[in-house]
């Protein structure tokens, strides 16, 4: 149950709610605000659910969550000059309008009067200069949306077309198909975010030692290279390269690559071709928000013509204050490695981390948020999640188990304190 309303009236009427609590029967309203302001220890709690876990296998996937903001409260740049075209438009034609017309002076015949045309025309000035103001607020926060409900929330495409909503990340245990860990992003795709979740991931399994797999919409070569360097065993879907990483010392000889890829290594501000050459910082394209890194020199005597009419270029999305030329090179060695992922590992994905979003979405009714900003919003998904990790439990190891499972737990840490 996850309306305040309902569970105000389940604390009068359900004798399991009522037990629970021990009678206390809080109004829908204190329900709502403890929801909202404990987001923190909501999050911790749900951490605390252990023990059940395999620690082999983590899927990890993200799906949207609509948020407590409608499109029509939600402006682009784009959306913002439309509106603003529009209006102009209107208040023209309103302005066109004789005053000496008959219809505009009296109102006959269903037109307008000159009172009414100018009430109109008030109000889509105020209007307009609303949208001004929502376009002046983009341009100097950087920002490409302005939602007026939730402010952290963005439109993004969903099954039933583009909603209004947060993009929730979960990590998903194989063996027992429980939620690991999770992060309420607004960011509407899922590139870049297989390396923090995998470390999320692992920081609430207490291990690193297991494979992580994602699907297509994961497919970033930093990231998955900067798991690869973390010590995950990566699988995602359709990968299979060759990719050079700075290491310590000379590792192994670098001899060939198939379908190899540039990775960009911030730390260095340096990018690795797949054959071991270094490309540095050459120039800035702002057309393309993008550093652009080369090294002409290198490709010219490289007997791999590796990336066609651009190998001399590895471009770099970033915003043109990050961009400089200052680099390191010392001491870098470099040395190879293989990135491929197994079809039935990747085979496995979908019976994994599918099944906690379909059954919360759909059997507990929790496509929707119920509260604004992304740290309510982790709050809210702490108490769905545990929910579904504890209905899980109990198809496990039955009600009982589960108590005496909690008891062993608790007394053992107890103990340990």
């Amino acid at each position: 149950m996850r309306s305040s309303w309902r569970l105000e009236t389940e604390t009068r009427r359900n004798l399991e709610v009522i037990w629970l609590p021990g009678r206390l029967s809080p109004d829908h309203k204190t329900i709502s605000r403890f929801r909202r302001d404990n987001g923190k220890a909501l999050k911790n709690t749900f951490r605390a659910f252990v023990g059940l876990y395999g620690k082999e296998l983590v899927a990890i996937d993200g799906s949207k969550f609509k948020a407590v903001n409608g499109r029509e409260r939600n402006f682009s740049e784009k959306k913002l000059r439309d509106r603003m075209k529009r209006i102009d438009a209107k208040i023209e034609e309103y302005m066109k309008e004789p005053e000496s017309n008959d219809k505009a002076e009296c109102g006959a015949d269903g037109g307008k009067s000159a009172a009414e045309i100018t009430e109109i025309v008030k109000e889509l000035t105020t209007r307009r200069e609303q949208y001004q103001k929502f376009a002046k607020e983009l341009s100097e926060t950087g920002e490409t949306q302005k939602s007026l409900t939730d402010a952290d929330s963005r439109p993004m495409k969903t099954r039933d077309g583009v909603a209004v909503c947060y993009n929730v990340q979960t990590a998903v245990d194989s063996k027992h198909k429980l939620i690991a860990e999770f992060e309420v992003t607004n960011q509407a795709n899922d590139y870049n975010r297989l390396r923090p979740m995998a470390a999320k991931a692992a920081g609430a399994l207490g291990t690193a030692a297991f494979a992580a797999v994602a699907n297509a919409s994961y497919d970033s070569t930093r990231d998955i290279v900067g798991c690869v360097r973390d010590g995950f065993e990566v699988h995602v879907a359709g990968t299979d390269f060759d990719a050079c990483v700075p290491a310590d010392a000379p590792g192994n000889e670098i001899t060939g690559h198939k379908d190899g890829r540039c990775v960009y290594y911030p730390e260095r501000n340096v990018a690795l071709c797949p054959m071991g050459k270094v490309l540095y910082p050459g120039f800035y394209s702002k057309s393309k928000k993008r550093g652009v890194f080369h090294n002409n020199k290198a490709c010219k005597s490289c007997a791999c013509k590796c990336t066609g009419k651009t190998r001399h270029r590895h471009e770099v999305s970033m915003a043109e204050a990050a961009f400089t030329k200052t680099c390191d090179d010392k001491n870098l060695h470099v040395r190879q490695v293989r990135i491929k992922a197994e079809a039935a590992t990747v085979g496995e994905r979908k019976l994994i981390v599918e099944h906690p979003f379909g059954t919360i979405k759909r059997a507990m009714d929790g496509a929707y948020c119920l509260t604004k900003g992304p740290a309510n919003a982790a709050g809210e998904f702490s108490l769905t999640f545990l929910a579904y990790n504890i209905k899980r439990a109990i198809g496990i190891l039955g009600c009982v188990g589960l108590a005496e499972a909690v008891g062993r737990n608790a007394l053992a840490s107890g103990l340990a304190g």
